[in-house]
C-alpha cells in the first residue's frame, strides 16, 4: 500500500484516534437519549463524528486519484509556541481575568504563523475579547474574572 498525501493520512490518524478517545472518555458520564441528552452525549458523538471524518480524510489519501505529497519537517518551534501559548493562558487566567488573557493568548499564539503580521494580530485579539464578552458574557451569562485580579475586581 503506498501514502500518496502523507499529510492527510497522518491528520485521518490523528482525527481517529482523538475522537475515539474523546468518545471513550465520554462513556464515563450518563449519556442520556437525543430527547432528555446527558453530559457525556454531546462529546460522544461529537467524537464519533470527528473519528468518521478522520477515516475518510485517511481513506481519501490512500486513493487512486490522491497526489504524491510528501510530508514536511516537523516544526517543534510552532509547536511550542502553539502548546505554551495555551498552557499560558490557562495558568494566567485567574490572576489576568478573561480580557487580557484572550488578547495575549492570541497575539502570542499568532507568533506561530510563518507570515506573522502585528497589525492582524492585535486586530484578532481584540475581535476575540469583544466575541468571548458577546457571547460568553453577555450571552450565556458565564462567569468569569474579567480583570486581572490585582486590581480589586
Amino acid at each position: 500500500m503506498h501514502i500518496k498525501q502523507k499529510q492527510d493520512f497522518w491528520s485521518g490518524v490523528m482525527f481517529i484516534v482523538i475522537g475515539l478517545g474523546f468518545s471513550w472518555g465520554a462513556t464515563s458520564y450518563s449519556l442520556g437519549t437525543a430527547a432528555r441528552m446527558g453530559p457525556g452525549y454531546f462529546p460522544f458523538w461529537l467524537g464519533i463524528v470527528m473519528a468518521v471524518l478522520g477515516a475518510i480524510v485517511l481513506l481519501s489519501a490512500l486513493g487512486k486519484k490522491a497526489e504524491d505529497v510528501e510530508l514536511e519537517k516537523f516544526d517543534y518551534k510552532i509547536a511550542a509556541i502553539v502548546v505554551g501559548s495555551t498552557a499560558l493562558a490557562g495558568v494566567a487566567l485567574d490572576f489576568l481575568g478573561v480580557y487580557i488573557t484572550i488578547f495575549l493568548y492570541v497575539v502570542i499564539s499568532s507568533l506561530a504563523a510563518h507570515d506573522f503580521n502585528w497589525k492582524v494580530a492585535v486586530a484578532n485579539g481584540v475581535f476575540l475579547v469583544l466575541f468571548v464578552w458577546l457571547a460568553f458574557i453577555k450571552g450565556l451569562g458565564l462567569i468569569f474574572p474579567l480583570w486581572p485580579s490585582f486590581l480589586g475586581n
